[in-house]
């Protein structure tokens, strides 16, 4: 098996940390990103040669850029770039605090593209490599109660996906990760929720607080099982636009293309009105 080099954003937990112990029980190398240091003590006791990390907030540009930068420089060469860390805001639109906007937009969204952008002169300068972005499957459904979360989802699904084009031809691959419902401390630990009101208490909006109580059932996804297949999906070429994990989530996901396809074509002839008359 290639010995291979990964950047990994969010190692604490959830997909960053599983992605982490898989990468190194197999003999890769990772460099992390933390937010507390405790959490991936263990991880830097029982691979001391080849697991490093860095304390960063990604919301930090200059701090993201730098640390990119020093990566590259002291490895050589990074294989792959996984931008994973992120985290999930609950409550309608009206609910949420101008803080908390901010936040998750520089957070899942600014954080994300600049993790990128600062990786992607490195990687055309050694030929190529891949970047994965964690997305959701809540990158191409929407429901209600999280429209922030949505908008950063949507944003950088469209940011990779033309990037993907830009960057083709340096040999780099961009791939969008769509997990559904998993296991981890993003739905049942991290998740931040806005100061609800009780107006919104009978409507769709609230509907969030019956999946984060795990006394309703677990989410379906094995976080263990979706992060073998990222780490599988290295070896495709070429590199997959988009991996949806989870079948709930594929199933999901068909469903709102199908109607939103359906949507679209039922607007041909009002499409057309707005063109000039051919000939003109």
């Amino acid at each position: 098996m290639t010995q291979r080099t990964w950047l990994v954003t969010g190692v604490s937990s959830g997909f960053g940390r599983q992605l982490s112990q898989q990468l190194l029980e197999r003999g890769d190398r990772v460099v992390g990103t933390v937010r507390d240091t405790a959490k991936v003590a263990d991880l830097v006791q029982r691979y001391p040669d080849m697991f490093t990390f860095e304390v960063l907030d990604v919301t930090d540009m200059p701090a993201t850029r730098a640390f990119v930068d020093r990566s590259f420089a002291r490895l050589g060469r990074i294989d792959v770039v996984i931008s994973n860390a992120g985290y999930g805001l609950f409550g309608a639109a009206e609910e949420l605090t101008d803080a908390q906007v901010a936040h998750i937009l520089a957070t899942n969204l600014t954080g994300s593209i600049q993790l990128i952008r600062a990786s992607l002169p490195h990687l055309r300068a050694q030929g190529g490599g891949r970047v994965i972005q964690i997305s959701s499957y809540g990158g191409q459904v929407a429901f209600a109660g999280n429209s922030l979360y949505h908008a950063t989802k949507w944003g950088i699904e469209g940011f990779v996906e033309a990037v993907a084009q830009e960057v083709a031809a340096f040999g780099i691959g961009m791939t969008i990760v769509e997990p559904g419902g998993a296991r981890t401390e993003f739905r049942y630990g991290s998740a931040q929720v806005a100061a609800l009101m009780p107006e919104y208490d009978t409507t769709p909006a609230h509907a969030f607080l019956k999946m984060l109580d795990p006394a309703n059932g677990l989410a379906p996804g094995d976080p263990a099982r979706m992060a073998a297949r990222i780490i599988e999906s290295i070896d495709v070429e070429p590199a997959p636009l988009r991996m949806v994990l989870g079948s709930q989530a594929l199933e999901g996901t068909i469903t709102t293309l199908r109607k939103r396809l359906a949507a679209f074509e039922a607007q041909r002839e009002l499409a057309a009105s707005t063109d000039f008359p051919p000939g003109a």
